[in-house]
């Protein structure tokens, strides 16, 4: 069944008041909400199963690392009852209130009006960089580089 236009952009608009009680009207009982990212310095990445779960993971797990201050859309396309996401964010650290600025993506799939599946995928190298406050450095043979001497193919 797709869903309508309205109801994805009520979403949107909720979701960026980081509000778990009116995210709540949103969230199918059995929704899985996964967030792509290394867990080492993003704690709640992951997958959370089940609408208290993620209702924890918006209102208590996420705030512990980041509290999100803008969300800003750049890209929503709807098919059906999936729809793509893709935003500019940007957060606070809880540690030392540092900014950070990232894009995320939401691979989403509803059921019945509501939100069964969400897939966030974050820019975690960007992100994380910016979590640490220095560049990620890999081994490369014998060789040390960093983040912005690799391409992914």
């Amino acid at each position: 069944m797709p869903v309508s236009r309205d109801i994805v952009d009520r979403f949107r608009a909720v979701y960026a008041t980081r509000d778990a009680d009116k995210i709540a009207e949103f969230l199918h009982d059995d929704v899985e909400w996964a967030i792509s990212g290394p867990v080492e310095y993003l704690q709640f990445c992951g997958t959370h199963r089940g609408k208290a779960n993620v209702l924890d993971l918006i209102k208590r797990q996420i705030p512990q690392v980041l509290r999100t201050f803008s969300f800003e859309p750049e890209a929503v396309v709807v098919d059906g009852d999936q729809v793509a996401m893709l935003h500019r964010q940007s957060s606070r650290r809880t540690e030392d209130g540092r900014v950070i600025n990232y894009r995320v993506a939401n691979f989403i799939h509803f059921r019945d009006g509501k939100i069964a599946k969400n897939l966030s995928l974050l820019d975690t190298f960007d992100a994380v960089e910016q979590v640490l406050g220095q560049r990620i450095q890999f081994d490369v043979g014998n060789k040390t580089v960093a983040t912005g001497d690799l391409v992914a193919v």
